[in-house]
């Protein structure tokens, strides 16, 4: 189905001239497919060069600065080979021009080829780096070599593209040369105004300059080549999530249409009252239930600003109207921390919530899938387990997944895909810039909620350098002898000789030496009942001081937890920051976050450690997460659900992807299925950016 326009970019890498399956393999790794068979020619079009080295600096030999790129014009004067058996020196080649001599260096070269390349007497042109060593000037393996003659051959401005252990700069840039070759003339899909009114030049000509730079203007992100290709990632982002909406929506949803007698049983069992922005996102998801369209809804929610009762304020909804409910969270700690939050609310107003998770096995796991089955199971919460092949529902009417972008678009609609068209609410904690819950989700409905329950106080934060470590260490034995708990965070489990960062485990080690038995530890690598253990331990105060690693970054709720410290704080992003911090100050108590951070800081790395010390609110954390990091980073680089751009940038291009969305619209309402001449140009921009999931819905109609 893909137009045959394409089909000489969708050939495989290794059908390009001198790519070979070794090199197809290195080639598919750097351009981000894990499947080297999936890797196609298309692929090197979207690897854009990051930096380019212009060649053009010609001072001549005596007056080239240390370390400088420079192309040299002279004549070769003599070879100087290894002496004879001493292979592991250096082959020179002598030549001048009229500031004075340079000495080519090969280490390893093949004397025959040399004295072809470079015959004596002969004029040429080198270009490399140039180092100076005891006043002499040396050029060790130059970048090009031509005759005079052939100057042409030699680019004075080269782009660079990021790189993978194995390939060369030479080897990549010809690769790209010849998918570049392959391009067809391709249709036109932008409206014809603006294009004009953005001067962006035509697909083919964006490509052609995006890897022909003529100097350092052309690889700015404001590049009019980049910027054209910038609002086709856009555009192709936003039609493909339009259209998928679109057949999800086509699905009528199953009206759900209640008194709300079991959200009132619920809300009169709370020890506190809603706060304004739960009660709005409450009615929010109620309205949209109750239409005839299914609800696709995303509830952004701040650390401990009360996502989870919302959750089963929906979720009861659900259960009143005679369906059942699922909570998908991405983590088995996540998935029985919600099931022993909901089955406290809900039991006690008769609701019968069951968890069921990878962990679950044997005779237990048979009788809560039957309980499933016959819908005697009401609320069922657990991990991806939930939507496994031999999970059926009785009637499946409300689908919520916790911390969506952790999970693929592939396994929301396998979720969904369980019942007859359940409606949809996708929670984080994470709070989302607006630019990336457009790119990430188009226009999905997005409730928000801004207020931290009742009787919360601030967290005090404070930045500390890790000299002072033994400080922190007397300050935790003060506290745990009054009884309190903490958190020590560190960035990895054991220790590596790749890092210098101090292990979860090294570090338990120390503590424990320090506090004696009053520590714990949990991380990642450990079983399920290991980690349940530490916790149970923890919540009960047999375990004082938690060491962990950031498997408690997500929906661990202790609430008589006040301390916080984060070691190596400069090496997390800003996001995760606030995540960490929010596991304290969850109770009445005033809490305090300590980030340890080892000198000297990076401006990046000052700034983002000064604004999580001045604010808590986590929505302008994450606007300025996405500032200091981008758009790959600050959801978890290329996860799946993510947007992953190749060109386009969040922070450079939002202008566009606002246009693009709008654009997207405007065709979608009047070409929804795409068969109008701009509407089949569209089909082109979809199959070559790789949308094939779009196209197989408007397919399936």
């Amino acid at each position: 189905m893909r137009p045959a326009i394409l089909d000489p970019l969708f050939s495989p890498v290794a059908s390009l001239a001198g790519v070979g399956p070794k090199l197809a393999e290195l080639i598919a790794r750097v351009t981000g497919r894990e499947d080297p068979d999936d890797c196609r020619v298309v692929d090197l079009l979207f690897h854009a060069p990051s930096s380019l080295i212009d060649r053009r600096n010609r001072p001549g030999i005596a007056l080239s600065p240390q370390g400088a790129i420079v192309t040299i014009e002279g004549r070769v004067d003599r070879h100087q080979p290894p002496p004879p058996g001493k292979s592991n020196m250096p082959y020179r080649v002598f030549l001048h021009d009229d500031t004075g001599e340079l000495a080519l260096t090969f280490f390893r070269a093949k004397g025959n080829w040399l004295e072809k390349s470079l015959p004596i007497d002969e004029i040429v042109m080198v270009s490399g780096k140039v180092d100076w060593f005891n006043g002499r000037p040396s050029m060790v393996h130059p970048d090009f070599i031509v005759k005079s003659s052939e100057a042409e051959n030699l680019p004075l401005v080269e782009p660079v593209y990021p790189m993978t252990a194995g390939l060369t700069p030479k080897v990549l840039r010809k690769a790209i040369e010849g998918a570049v070759a392959r391009l067809p003339d391709l249709p036109e899909w932008a409206d014809e105004a603006l294009t004009l009114r953005q001067g962006f030049p035509s697909v083919a000509e964006a490509f052609h300059g995006l890897h022909d730079p003529r100097d350092a203007a052309d690889i700015d992100p404001q590049a009019p080549a980049r910027r054209r290709l910038a609002y086709d990632e856009f555009l192709a982002g936003q039609v493909s999530l339009s259209l998928v909406r679109q057949r999800v929506r086509k699905v009528p949803g199953q009206p759900i249409r209640v008194k709300g007698d079991l959200a009132a049983k619920i809300i009169a069992g709370l020890p506190f009252s809603l706060t304004p922005s739960q009660k709005a996102a409450v009615e929010d998801v109620i309205k949209d239930m109750a239409g005839e369209d299914r609800m696709l809804r995303l509830l952004q929610g701040d650390v401990g600003a009360g996502k989870t009762l919302v959750a089963l304020l929906a979720m009861s909804a659900a259960v009143e109207a005679g369906g059942q409910a699922v909570l998908m969270a991405p983590t088995e700690i996540l998935a029985r921390q919600h099931f022993s939050t909901i089955s406290k609310l809900a039991g006690a107003a008769g609701v019968a919530v069951e968890v069921l998770t990878g962990r679950t096995k044997g005779r237990e796991r048979e009788q809560i899938i039957e309980r499933i089955a016959s819908g005697e199971a009401q609320i069922i919460i657990g991990t991806h387990a939930l939507f496994q092949d031999a999970i059926n529902y009785h009637n499946l009417m409300l689908a919520v997944v916790d911390e969506q972008h952790r999970f693929g678009v592939h396994q929301r609609l396998r979720l969904t895909a369980k019942g007859i068209s359940p409606h949809m609410l996708v929670m984080t904690a994470t709070p989302i810039p607006r630019t990336l819950v457009l790119a990430a989700f188009g226009d999905m409905d997005v409730s928000k909620l801004t207020e931290k329950p009742a009787g919360r106080k601030p967290i005090q934060t404070v930045t500390i350098p890790t000299e002072r470590i033994g400080d922190i260490v007397a300050r935790l034995r003060g506290a745990i002898g009054e009884g309190k708990k903490a958190y020590w965070i560190c960035p990895l489990v054991e220790e590596s000789d790749a890092s210098d960062l101090m292990s979860a485990e090294e570090r338990y080690a120390v503590l424990a030496k320090e506090l004696g038995r009053d520590v714990g530890l949990i991380h990642g690598r450990m079983s399920g009942p290991e980690k349940d253990a530490v916790m149970g331990a923890f919540k009960t105060g047999e375990i004082r001081l938690l060491v962990a690693t950031t498997v408690v970054e997500v929906g661990v709720d202790v609430p008589d937890a006040t301390i916080m410290v984060i070691e190596h704080a400069e090496r997390f992003g800003l996001a995760q920051l606030h995540q960490l911090r929010g596991r304290v100050g969850r109770g009445d108590e005033a809490s305090t976050c300590i980030l340890l951070y080892k000198g000297p800081l990076s401006e990046t790395g000052r700034a983002r450690l000064s604004i999580l010390r001045d604010s808590e609110d986590g929505f302008l954390i994450a606007e300025e997460d996405l500032k200091l990091r981008g758009e790959g980073e600050l959801l978890g680089t290329r996860q799946s659900g993510t947007p992953g751009f190749r060109i386009a940038s969040l922070e450079a291009h939002a202008d566009l992807l606002e246009i693009a969305r709008k654009d997207a619209a405007y065709l979608l309402e009047r070409d929804p299925e795409l068969t109008s001449e701009r509407g089949q140009n569209m089909r082109v921009l979809l199959y070559l950016h790789r949308r094939d999931e779009a196209i197989r819905f408007l397919r399936a109609g």
